[in-house]
């Protein structure tokens, strides 16, 4: 067997107990999860802004990134609702590398799985009683999303594993929105199916369990761009493929139609200044299309304090050690003029 079993970790339930959400915080996210269901059904006109960094590598950097949101929250909030990005899975294309505040709670020594659980539930707690913005995450690994299944207001479902029968059948039970990206051959109709199944009631083995889900009508779609047979990156976020996405919607049944787009990415080809011009532009076709402003309910933004990215021991404080991100002036600039512009 190539398998090492070290130590049985303790279950979600465990952890919660351990590490409780005050009632006070959760009444700010029963809030906030209402208010941006609102814009998912196209309740409310607000304009979602999914923003943060890549990988949330380290606690003091990311809390001070997030408490520079507040303010900006509290300026735009008629026009905007600003969803942090915490995310503590990473995923690996190769499998090598840092793979997140879940495993590595610091990213320079050896993997803690038990320690990791601790410090991703203690910093979106943390998140939730000191800003009020409840956050978004990456569903990487299903049967972790129990973890944190109280403190999530929006979860995403990456490129990799968006065709994967145990994501879908998962995101069928959260009471949350769910971002389902299109894999990373840029099909849209797999993305769409994955809405689908989203959407539709399920009975399935969950962590040892048999259970049933409701199905899950906050489900939408995800641009991020993709790369194709040749690894020639393929954005999809110009006005034909918003248009796309518009017509192949109308050829299915699907509850509460929209989009999120990702600026960064296969969209961006990871050239993340670039992403200042492609939420620009993405603005100008809800503008220009009332079908596209009914669609694209928000963006996806991977911002830091620090432009760019760095190497794990390089340790400069609010630098990215994953994909590079916007830097806070030019990410605060950007979000005003979003608000400005949606």
């Amino acid at each position: 067997m190539g398998f090492t079993f070290n130590k049985k970790l303790p279950i979600p339930k465990e952890i919660k107990a351990m590490y409780p959400l005050s009632e006070r915080c959760a009444a700010l996210k029963a809030q906030r999860d209402k208010e941006i269901a609102d814009v998912i059904t196209g309740k409310d006109d607000r304009f979602l802004i999914i923003v943060g960094p890549c990988s949330a590598d380290n606690e003091t950097a990311v809390m001070d990134y997030l408490h520079r949101l507040v303010p900006i929250q509290e300026q735009i909030k008629d026009k905007c609702i600003i969803i942090p990005r915490i995310y503590t899975n990473k995923p690996r294309t190769t499998g090598e590398g840092y793979k997140g505040m879940v495993h590595q709670p610091d990213p320079e020594a050896a993997p803690d799985l038990l320690e990791g659980l601790i410090a991703i539930r203690k910093l979106h707690i943390r998140n939730i009683e000191e800003t009020g913005l409840t956050a978004a995450d990456e569903m990487l690994y299903p049967e972790n999303w129990w973890y944190l299944a109280d403190l999530l207001s929006y979860v995403a479902v990456g490129a990799r594993s968006v065709e994967d029968q145990q994501h879908r059948m998962t995101v069928s039970g959260f009471d949350v929105p769910a971002g389902m990206k299109n894999p990373t051959s840029g099909d849209m109709t797999v993305m769409l199916n994955s809405v689908v199944a989203a959407q539709h009631a399920h009975s399935f083995i969950y962590r040892g369990w048999d259970v049933d889900t409701s199905g899950n009508p906050l489900a939408h779609t995800v641009l991020r761009g993709a790369v194709n047979k040749h690894g020639q990156v393929l954005p999809n976020y110009h006005y034909e493929d918003l248009r796309l996405l518009c017509e192949l919607y109308a050829e299915k049944n699907l509850k509460n139609p929209a989009c999120v787009v990702d600026t960064n990415h296969s969209n961006s080809n990871k050239q993340y200044l670039e992403q200042i011009r492609i939420a620009k532009e993405i603005l100008h076709s809800r503008r220009y299309s009332d079908d596209i402003h009914k669609l694209v309910k928000g963006l996806m933004i991977e911002s830091y304090i620090e432009d760019g990215s760095q190497k794990i021991h390089d340790h400069v404080y609010g630098k990215s050690i994953t994909d590079p991100c916007l830097g806070w002036e030019k990410t605060e600039r950007l979000l005003f003029e979003i608000a400005e512009t949606c």
